[in-house]
């Protein structure tokens, strides 16, 4: 955090120079209400009391004080406007750091943490950080800096007195470390309980159907209700802490205060030192005992910015995409030969999900990777776009291992139509251009005319202008489906891959995009996986997967003459 604030030097000498500035005023002032004091006692022991007298013996110590406040005014305003531009500026470049981070990261960060944790990082946790430091840092910047000039002046008016606040001052200071210490894992366990809400939130949104469709609406309140109990008990704790600190260390503050104040009125009986120099050190002691009492609340305070703190600094020190090999350029136009040698892959390296893995694609072949649930027919995809690195093993393109060219620049030459629908919110028009921005109003209207879509897209409000996103209800599951293959279209990729592209359509229109895909594939190296086995018969290569292994390979007649696995897979389909 300090790395990152020292990014702004030129604000901080400002607050640092206000500070000092602020203190130095604040400590002259009971220096200059002492003269006034000893002004008017010296007119009284003198039987000189008069009103002429009495102005001309204040007017000076009035002047200068009135001067003192204005400067105190005026630095205070400076420290706090500075500190929250600082304050500001430190979480909008954290808020870029994790945007950046989250670009960087491997997709195995996504499959370890929960969207609603994720995003509760980067939203509350953040303005948690500029919300203490606006306040928190500044108000221990003025009370360290009026501290230390506190003591000196009190050393210098009296240094057997000053011993006794310093025996007070070290047992406030060591009581607040510990409690310090005590609310840092409070408020760690604090914000660990919100991001469990959050994540719990979000999720209850997302799946706000499914739970009413199971009418799982009390058993969802209740679990809500759990987390964010858990979350008020372990907050109650970290405030309790907060803010039972204040009084503590406000009442060994003024033993020092009365213990001074007796020792200093023997002083003055003695005749060792004057009423308004007594009067000034008592001021001292709470001007230095209150900044301790409000040290001790800030850095309690700072406690809650460091345990959000830690939350985000723990993402922006996760391990990132290991980085691009050779950065080789891709050439304009792939032959689109594909070949895995001996690939072997694992979420973690002591559980393997896939072990010699051996296929060869050539060029504008069509090839269907089928097989049950789970036997890694998307993870092979997500190792052909690299998404995830390999454990072992290598994947050529065109003769060339990929990991030679920029993960950019490979993902570049594919065109992906997935299961999961995924729309941005927009007009129907950018998202179709999603994948080409550039894309002319009549190109993205070829598209969707050569996915089924440019019919149902007409009927809109605005036509290609009217506004959607994933998880509004203008358009249905399937007709997402259509605009992301008119995406996928509008691309022109060199290589596809169609991830039961039309498992959400119904029969006619799936019969119509087929069509497109005949079309579309005709002239690319295509990897489809399906789940119907009976829209992959033409298909110039199967590969038949199970337990993360290629277990079969050939084509639909060859696999069916064997009569083997994918044959038994093929005929449950239409057994009655």
């Amino acid at each position: 955090m300090l790395k990152l604030l020292l990014e702004q030097k030129g604000r901080f000498l400002i607050i640092i120079t206000s500070a000092v500035c602020f203190a130095t005023l604040m400590a002259i002032t009971p220096l200059i209400l002492g003269w006034g004091l000893d002004a008017i006692i010296a007119l009284v022991r003198d039987k000189q009391v008069s009103l002429e007298n009495l102005f001309a013996a204040l007017l000076r110590p009035v002047l200068f004080l009135f001067l003192t406040w204005g400067g105190v005014a005026l630095f205070s305003l400076l420290q706090e406007y500075t500190m929250a531009s600082v304050a500001e500026t430190l979480t909008l470049r954290l808020r870029k750091l994790l945007t950046d981070k989250l670009n960087r990261l491997p997709m195995k960060f996504f499959d370890q943490y929960k969207t609603g944790d994720v995003l509760t990082r980067a939203t509350l946790d953040l303005d948690k950080v500029s919300e203490v430091l606006q306040v928190g840092l500044m108000q221990l910047i003025s009370a360290v800096l009026s501290i230390v000039i506190g003591l000196g002046l009190m050393f210098y008016l009296s240094p057997l007195l000053t011993l006794s606040i310093i025996v007070i001052l070290i047992i406030s200071l060591t009581l607040t470390n510990y409690l310090a210490h005590k609310n840092q894992d409070y408020f760690s366990q604090n914000q660990a309980a919100l991001g469990a809400v959050g994540t719990k939130a979000e999720e209850n949104y997302s799946g706000n159907l499914l739970i009413k469709a199971y009418n799982r609406q009390q058993e969802t309140a209740v679990e809500l209700d759990e987390l964010n109990e858990a979350q008020f008990q372990a907050f109650k704790k970290a405030q309790f802490v907060s803010f039972a600190i204040n009084p503590l260390i406000r009442l060994i503050n003024q033993l020092g205060f009365v213990t001074s104040a007796v020792v200093g009125g023997i002083m003055v009986i003695n005749g060792q030192l004057s009423i308004g120099l007594v009067q000034a050190y008592l001021q001292y002691v709470n001007q230095v005992s209150e900044p301790i009492t409000q040290v001790s609340y800030v850095i309690n305070s700072l406690q809650s910015a460091f345990a959000a703190l830690e939350r985000i600094f723990e993402i922006l020190d996760q391990e990132e995409e290991v980085a691009d090999g050779l950065n080789l350029s891709v050439p304009a136009k792939l032959r689109g030969e594909v070949r895995f040698k001996r690939v072997a892959f694992g979420y973690t390296p002591e559980r393997l999900l896939m072990e010699d893995v051996n296929f060869k694609v050539k060029p504008k072949q069509m090839v269907a990777i089928v097989g049950p649930t789970g036997a890694g027919k998307t993870t092979m995809i997500n190792l052909l776009m690299r998404f995830y690195e390999l454990t072992n093993g290598q994947i050529e393109v065109d003769g060339k291992n990929i990991t030679h060219f920029s993960r950019a620049a490979i993902r570049q030459k594919f065109g992906m139509v997935l299961q999961d629908t995924w729309l941005f919110e927009g007009t129907v028009a950018e998202n179709i251009a999603y994948s080409r921005p550039d894309a002319t109003r009549q190109e993205i209207i070829q598209a969707a005319k050569d996915a089924q879509c440019h019919h149902f897209i007409r009927t809109l409000p605005n036509g290609y202008d009217t506004v959607i996103s994933s998880d509004g209800t203008q358009i249905s599951q399937g007709q997402q489906q259509l605009l992301t293959i008119a995406r996928a279209i509008l691309a022109d990729p060199q290589l596809l891959i169609l991830d039961e592209a039309t498992s959400s359509v119904d029969t006619r229109t799936e019969g119509m995009i087929q069509q497109a895909m005949d079309q579309l594939t005709s002239e690319r190296t295509s990897f489809v996986i399906a789940h119907r086995l009976s829209t992959i018969k033409n298909a110039d290569l199967i590969l038949v997967m199970k337990d993360g292994t290629i277990i079969e390979q050939g084509s639909h007649r060859s696999l069916m003459k064997k009569g083997d696995f994918y044959a038994n897979l093929y005929n449950s389909q239409f057994a009655s």
